[in-house]
């Protein structure tokens, strides 16, 4: 019998790669039975300033224009609804972050996942903003996941958790486009 597989699964709670690998990702990793540690990560703040990445704004014109070129590409391969310039992006991902990781310590993995699914789906599909309370109470209670949530994602563990995930993100040499295996698997 085979020692069961745990993938760390890094994301940034904003990133359309991420809504459009998520899905497929965790569909897979179900398939073969392996765990995820769900670990969403500071990415633009932490991860890209020692890893060569930009943030979209500070990116060169040519780049801003092919990376809409290329979310449409991988939209349009997957058949996945897409809002190529959502109403609500660029939007701060710390708070989506720290209620995923709330939820993820209370409630677990799946509904981890769940909830991330829901927060990646108001950004570029919904056209929600996931940096207000609001968006996500109504995102909690969408997934049937308990309200508390949103309150325990201001705790000091929660928040010692997401600096912690991004450390070992930048320690394990994550990188913005890490999840674009997942997109072509």
């Amino acid at each position: 019998m085979s020692t069961p597989t745990t993938v760390q699964y890094y994301f940034a709670p904003n990133s359309p790669w991420t809504y459009l690998g998520h899905l497929r990702f965790w569909d897979i990793a179900r398939k073969h039975r392996a765990t995820i540690e769900v670990l969403p990560m500071d990415l633009g703040g932490k991860v890209f300033p020692v890893s060569g990445g930009l943030p979209l704004g500070k990116r060169a014109p040519q780049r801003q224009a092919y990376r809409l070129v290329e979310l449409k590409r991988f939209a349009d391969y997957l058949h996945a609804p897409l809002n190529l310039q959502p109403k609500y992006f660029p939007v701060s991902p710390d708070d989506a972050a720290k209620l995923i990781i709330a939820v993820d310590l209370h409630d677990g993995a799946d509904a981890a996942m769940r909830i991330t699914d829901a927060v990646l789906r108001a950004v570029w599909v919904e056209q929600r903003n996931i940096a207000d309370e609001a968006t996500l109470a109504t995102l909690l209670k969408e997934r049937e996941l308990p309200p508390q949530r949103l309150e325990e994602a201001h705790s000091q563990a929660v928040a010692e958790r997401y600096e912690a995930n991004t450390q070992r993100a930048i320690a394990a040499g994550v990188f913005a486009l890490l999840g674009l295996a997942t997109l072509l698997g």
